[in-house]
């Protein structure tokens, strides 16, 4: 009873403006969010059985990069939902191409010696509908200058809930200064899900230190422990793959990648195919032109079957091209339903 009341007590700000989640009994789609290089923008697409994704509103962007973020682009976009039934993004504030874009006179925000990208930002967002959402930029550097104030870059943000603190972690690669090596680390939101209120600590230890590491996705495996895959760049850099009993201790690394790809990839997501016991590892291959996913399936966490690329297997993407690392969720018919009407009614008044 006392283990019942303090986990009760730790979702309690979580659950206050709770709405109805539903199980995965409840569910009926899913909600694939990506990004792409030209526009640095947001944007999601629907599908009904798991297979066959189309981009909603036009596959135009749902939310424009250059109205939420800082660098006036955004990349990476990770979704997740909540014990309360929201929903939470957290994307990179960057722009690649801000030059050429006009939008800075340097290749990036900083000096060369940061490194490739080198920003200090990450923007997080919340929706109850999937449609109207709240928006905050956080600064790393300025958030935790004793230790971070130099770092630099903190890329590709993914949110999960922990129950054992009960607030959302949101983890990410960090290159803590210049030349040298990213890393991963994880940080808690405040229950707004609008700051960062713990400072970044490593989530696990590479064995080699000379390898750089980024990109994790961390997936709840059924009998309660975590699955995580990353990106290990080595020669050529994919995926790899780690379980542990806990979120942020006890990651042990696992030989060999899991994507089979010729070239290199990045950008893991792992989700789980509605009603059955089968787990869906996608990829970005950005080592093709055009860029492209690669997928895998999974039973036990162990094996992993190739099922091919968007439009080269069974996975199709049906309106949009060269998505850029994306992931998906479960979501119910009704919310896919009230997501694609809504932008198609967008699209007819011409707002």
């Amino acid at each position: 009873m006392k283990r019942f009341l303090l986990l009760f007590a730790l979702m309690a700000p979580l659950v206050a403006n709770a709405q109805k989640l539903p199980s995965e009994k409840g569910m009926g789609a899913y909600l694939f969010t990506y990004f792409n290089d030209p526009s640095h923008s947001l944007f999601m697409a629907v599908s009904y059985d798991g297979y066959h994704f189309k981009a909603v509103n036009d596959s135009k962007p749902i939310i424009s990069g250059d109205s939420i973020a800082d660098q006036r682009g955004i990349r990476d976009p990770h979704i997740c939902r909540g014990p309360n039934g929201w929903f939470y993004i957290a994307m990179t504030d960057l722009h690649v191409f801000g030059k050429q874009r006009g939008l800075r006179s340097t290749q990036w925000e900083r000096d060369d010696k940061y490194g490739w990208g080198n920003n200090r930002g990450l923007v997080l967002m919340k929706s109850k509908d999937l449609i109207h959402w709240t928006h905050t930029e956080v600064r790393i550097d300025q958030r935790f200058p004793e230790e971070f104030g130099e770092l630099g870059c903190a890329w590709a943000p993914e949110i999960i809930y922990d129950p054992s603190v009960g607030k959302m972690m949101v983890y990410f690669t960090i290159r803590k200064e210049a030349g040298g090596r990213t890393k991963l680390y994880y940080s808690y939101a405040n229950d707004d899900f609008t700051d960062l209120v713990t400072e970044p600590k490593i989530l696990f230890e590479y064995p080699d230190e000379k390898i750089q590491v980024l990109d994790a996705d961390i997936c709840p495996m059924p009998d309660g422990r975590y699955f995580m895959t990353y990106v290990a760049q080595e020669n050529p850099g994919g995926i790899k793959y780690m379980v542990s009993d806990k979120l942020t201790e006890g990651w042990q690394y696992v030989e060999g990648q899991i994507d089979g790809e010729r070239g290199s990839c990045e950008a893991p997501n792992t989700w789980k195919r509605i009603g059955e016991d089968k787990w869906v590892v996608m990829y970005d291959i950005f080592s093709i032109n055009p860029h492209n996913f690669g997928f895998v399936e999974t039973t036990d966490f162990k094996t992993f079957t190739p099922i091919g690329r968007f439009n080269e297997g069974v996975m199709k993407a049906e309106n949009f091209i060269s998505p850029k690392h994306g992931s998906v969720i479960q979501i119910t018919k009704k919310e896919a339903k009230r997501l694609v009407k809504y932008w198609e009614k967008r699209n007819k008044s011409g707002k």
